[in-house]
Order: C-alpha cells, then structure tokens, then sequence
C-alpha cells in the first residue's frame, strides 16, 4: 500500500467524553459541536461573526472566543488532505474527511449538530495491518487526548505516521540491530563454555527468569537434570541439559516428560546441537540453544558472566 502523507493532522474529540465516538466510528462520520453556532456564518468564511456569537451567545472571553474560532474553522475549512485522529476502544483511529459539512441541527444523545463524512471509514490499524493499540504507543502522541478542547494539531506528527504507514522507527531499528549482533556473539560465547559453566549458566538463567530450582544442578534424579517451580502460578518444570543431542534423543526425553506426569513444562536446552532438532507443536515444550538460548542470556543480563568465563 501507499504510504499516507497528509497535508494537515488534527486530534479530534468525539463529543464531550467521546459520547458520539460510536456511532461517528460505526457510521464513517466525523461529528461536532458548537450547537450555538448556526451553519451560515461558518459556511461564508464569517469568522468576525463567529467569534461575536460565542462572546455574545455562549459568554466567552475573547481569547477563549478566538480558540474556539480556530476549532470551526479548521472542521470547515480543512480539505480532504488532512489527517484526523481519535482515541476511542483503546485504540488510535484515523481517517480522511470529505470537505463538504452537513448542518444536521441541535445537538441530541450521541450526535454532534454538524458533521463530515469520511472518504473510506475509520482505521485502527496501520496500512501494514499492525493494530494501532494506546498501550502500545508513545506519550508523546496518546497525551493530545487530554487536550481540554475539542480540535487541536497533533505535535507528534512524524512518530503518528511512522505508526500508520507501519514504519520502524529509526532508534528502535538501531537498537533490533545492536541485539542482533550482541545475541550472536553471545552464541559465539556459549559455544566456547566449559561443561560444567553451561550448566551454571543454565540455572542463572532460569533462576533470574523467576524460576526456583528445588533439584541441584547435575543431581541424580532419574531422567532430568534440573527440576524448576514457578513460584507465581505453582509450575513446575522437567529440565534437560545437554552438551550435544540429536531427535531421537530429544524425542526420548519428550516421551519421559510427558510419561511422568508429573511436570507441567519441559526445557530441553542443548550446548552445541549437531544437527537441527524439531521439537513437536506443543506450547509446553521448549527446545533452547543458539540463538533462543544467547537472548536469553542476555535478557537475563548475563553478558558480562559469560564474558569472565570465556576471556
């Protein structure tokens, strides 16, 4: 698809606590206030008159008239290159208007007295399909929600539609990069460790991920080398440690686990496989080595652990 590159971006507010959200996301309509308004003076470009209605109707001061002058306007006036956004359903919606503004009279429940069609409906996704959800987005764009008025410019811009035309942003990618890097030579790290180190770094690594060991390292437990408890959801884990292993002895181990009957989970991590093992489609059953097994490392924050053992 076509990236999106709007002239103009405006942040509206559908009705006061985005009342009219609903029906405005439903129906593809982009609804607004002022009921004491009339449609005339706005229509003509009477921006004088306008302003003297909200002093003189709706008792406004002239700087808070002038605000509110600026709303209608830029709902009257902004062409089909603007870009709207909204928040609503906890999500970031967008879409494009067509210019004309339809009067539809005073102000009822869940309907604004003017209102502008949207060109193709309201959006919560980015153009590559990647749902635009609030938590999942930055302050510094989700803070114009609390704008106490009901049309303003969006000052995050060029992060809004990074996010809409699915585009990584720049910092995020540099940093995917550097762990790309960072993970392989944490691989590069493993390969080089002494037994008895891999299986330390093992338990590290389950022990900082929130794991409890309630076996020793090596222990002489019959056909497991590491048993785990989950203190939060009560999980215990059967754990595996292997210099090297090939699929019949990765499938052995998973006919072990899943006879016991004992064990919710399975870890089956393996210093220097020798050739690809595939593990079968259960969410239970985790296969760690190479790359899966370095991010973990790293997550765990234990680059500088292995770099004293390999240095």
């Amino acid at each position: 698809m076509v990236n999106i590159a709007p002239k103009e971006v405006r942040y509206i507010k559908l009705g006061p606590g985005g009342k009219w959200a609903p029906r405005c996301l439903e129906a593809g309509e982009i609804r607004f206030g002022y009921a004491m308004v009339p449609h005339g003076p706005c229509a003509s470009g009477d921006w004088d008159a306008v302003a003297d209605i909200l002093v003189r109707e709706a008792g406004r001061s002239k700087a808070k008239a002038t605000d509110g002058v600026r709303e209608i306007r830029d709902f009257y006036t902004l062409g089909p290159n603007c870009l709207w956004i909204t928040f609503a359903e906890s999500r970031l919606w967008w879409c494009f208007a067509e210019p004309e503004v339809t009067w539809l009279g005073p102000e009822e429940v869940g309907r604004g007295p003017r209102m502008r069609r949207t060109v193709d409906g309201w959006h919560n996704t980015s153009i590559t399909g990647d749902e635009l959800h609030i938590e999942a987005l930055s302050s510094s764009l989700t803070q114009v929600a609390a704008y106490r008025g009901t049309i303003c410019k969006v000052g995050a811009k060029d992060y809004l539609l990074r996010r809409i035309n699915g585009i990584e942003e720049p910092l995020i990618a540099r940093a995917r990069e550097a762990k790309a890097e960072l993970v392989a030579v944490a691989v590069e790290m493993i390969a080089q460790l002494h037994w008895a180190d891999f299986e330390t770094l093992v338990d590290l690594i389950f022990t900082r991920t929130g794991w409890q060991r309630v076996s020793r390292v090596g222990g002489t437990q019959k056909d497991t080398d590491l048993v785990l408890q989950q203190p939060a959801t009560g999980e215990r884990a059967f754990v595996q440690v292997k210099s090297r292993a090939n699929q019949a002895m990765l499938d052995n181990y998973i006919e072990k686990f899943r006879a016991s009957g004992v064990y919710d989970r399975m870890f089956f991590v393996c210093h220097s496989p020798g050739r690809s093992l595939i593990k079968p489609d259960d969410a239970v059953i985790h296969l760690l080595f190479g790359t899966s097994l370095a991010a973990m490392a790293i997550d765990a924050g234990l680059l500088d652990w292995l770099s004293e053992r390999v240095g």
